[in-house]
């Protein structure tokens, strides 16, 4: 799949509610990324700081996994096939080690960071 060739807005990721807290579980598709590459990075990193949420002190990788399933955020890349990035690849690693904080930091590649203020009232 080819960058060049976005689906008209940019690419857009899916964030799902795993606790059911949501209608469908879908919290809010965030659309405008330029890119696949920034849209999967989004994606992994906002899964990856919803783990971090879910780790408590002292729980073992299943624990994490656990409270993930039931507490937790992911993300899906849409109309991206098998280019998109999945949880799934990483959900494992992700709860067997402490991210770094750029791996989590996914506000930094949020398109909508770069939205005007509304100046209004």
């Amino acid at each position: 799949m080819s960058d060049l060739f976005a689906p008209p807005g940019g690419w857009r990721v899916r964030i799902l509610d795993l606790s059911g807290g949501a209608e469908d579980n879908i919290v809010e598709e965030i659309g405008g990324f330029a890119t696949l590459m920034l849209a999967n990075a989004f994606a992994r990193r906002y899964v990856r700081d919803s783990v971090e949420r879910c780790r408590g002190p002292g729980l073992t990788a299943r624990e994490v996994l656990d409270a993930w399933f039931a507490f937790g955020e992911d993300a899906e890349v849409l109309d991206a096939g098998e280019d998109g990035w999945r949880s799934n690849t990483e959900l494992a690693d992700f709860a067997d080690r402490r991210a770094a904080p750029e791996e989590r930091d996914w506000r930094v590649l949020d398109p909508r960071r770069d939205e005007p203020e509304d100046d209004e009232g």
